[in-house]
């Protein structure tokens, strides 16, 4: 379970970002990759050499380096997030340049400037599915990716190939695939900010309690659907943000209404399924903003911060900073 979404200031500056809702354990670090930064795949001998440095959140575990979601020095920025029962992966093959799932992230940071870039680049590609050592199963996975512009695509890999589909509201969550959630939006055009102050049926006035009648029918579950309705809403009917400030914050207050608190949704294996954390970056300026389950002041670093010309990957250190009083 993961929410994502983009929203623009009125200076243009696109802002990009997620929960991250799972209900296993892990232990998520901040990272900065330099340029030309040299990795091996997990799923083939290939090596890669990067071409653009990027600030990310990922995981090493079992010698495997992973990223949850980053944005490059160019503007481009993506994240992983839970496609169940719609993902489908390749099988191993000669005609196409193999790329596991679980690198997919660090492989686009690496290489892609835009999102019309990430489409040619894509053209000759497989996604490979990996057991990942967390759950020890082949995540069922779907990639959110943008850049400066503020133009969005998802990434989707079904049975019927793989596509990348232009995403015009700027919002994904989990399955079912974007081309349902946007058709579901058409269920939900009566929702307003505003309310009629008074209806009558035939002769009887109806009035409403207060404010907020034009919410009444919002979806205000945790499931994929209800959170992706309940984002595009929040994103499309907020004034425009000002500047960089306002804009970080709308993002937060928004994406606060999607956080999932522990003991709210249980798995079957009878773990909490909850927002470990929430992320927002700068497209413009490359600076990453988090706040944790454990912490909700926002903590921030900047690509531009590092010496991202030296090839050696730079680990920041683990994001989780317990509250205290």
């Amino acid at each position: 379970m993961c929410t994502a979404m983009t929203l623009e200031s009125k200076q243009g500056e696109n802002f990009f970002g997620r929960t991250m809702d799972f209900s296993y354990p892990i232990e998520p670090e901040l990272f900065v990759v330099p340029r030309k930064h040299r990795w091996q795949s997990i799923a083939t001998t290939d090596q890669y050499i990067n071409t653009y440095s990027f600030i990310a959140i990922g995981q090493e575990k079992e010698g495997m380096l992973s990223f949850f979601d980053g944005v490059n020095e160019a503007g481009f920025a993506v994240a992983v997030l839970y496609f169940e029962g719609y993902a489908h992966y390749e099988e191993l093959t000669e005609n196409k340049k193999l790329i596991a799932s679980l690198d997919f992230v660090h492989y686009l940071l690496g290489h892609c400037r835009s999102t019309n870039d990430l489409k040619n680049l894509l053209k000759d590609l497989a996604i490979v599915g990996v057991a990942d050592p967390v759950t020890q199963r082949v995540a069922p996975l779907h990639w959110f990716a943008t850049d400066k512009t503020g133009k969005t695509v998802v990434i989707e890999q079904t049975k019927t190939g793989l596509e990348i589909i232009d995403n015009p509201i700027g919002v994904m969550a989990n399955s079912p695939d974007l081309r349902w959630h946007l058709t579901n939006l058409r269920n939900y055009m009566n929702l307003s900010t505003t309310q009629k102050d008074q209806v009558y049926w035939q002769k009887v006035s109806l009035t409403p309690f207060g404010q907020g009648m034009g919410t009444f029918n919002l979806p205000g579950g945790f499931t994929s659907p209800e959170r992706f309705v309940r984002t595009a809403f929040l994103k499309t009917h907020i004034p425009i943000p000002s500047d960089q400030s306002e804009t970080l914050m709308a993002c937060f207050h928004i994406m606060n209404s999607v956080s999932i608190p522990k003991g709210i949704v249980l798995t079957s294996r009878g773990t909490d399924d909850y927002t470990k954390y929430m992320a927002f970056m700068n497209t413009k300026t490359c600076s990453y903003y988090f706040k944790t389950y454990e912490n909700n002041q926002i903590i921030s670093a900047n690509l531009w911060d590092y010496d991202v010309s030296n090839k050696r990957l730079i680990r920041l250190g683990s994001i989780i900073h317990p509250f205290s009083i």
